[in-house]
């Protein structure tokens, strides 16, 4: 199993407009076939001192392993994806994990 988690911040997070088009844009994700599970979230409203909530969304993959996690990088989708919605974040932090 190969975990892809990926946070993203907004330019504009005060932006509601720019929320929208990001998660829009992380719905087209979606239509990628490489993976087992796919979660789109947000922050959640839990507030301890170990909890980074700071970021605007969040983006998890399961992937069946590494070579599946590859094919999606490559993915049109996901391609068109950063070229479209690049524009809306400022910072973008990954975190790979593996079984």
């Amino acid at each position: 199993m190969f975990v892809h988690t990926v946070y993203f911040w907004l330019n504009n997070p005060g932006s509601d407009d720019d929320r929208q088009a990001l998660r829009a844009g992380l719905e087209t994700l979606k239509g990628i076939t490489h993976f087992e599970a796919l979660y789109i979230g947000k922050p959640a409203d839990t507030r301890r001192p170990v909890i980074d909530h700071s970021y605007d969304w969040s983006l998890t993959y399961v992937f069946r392993d590494q070579a599946a996690h590859d094919a999606y990088q490559e993915d049109p989708i996901h391609l068109k994806f950063v070229e479209t919605c690049a524009r809306y974040w400022s910072k973008v932090q990954v975190y790979d994990a593996v079984e």
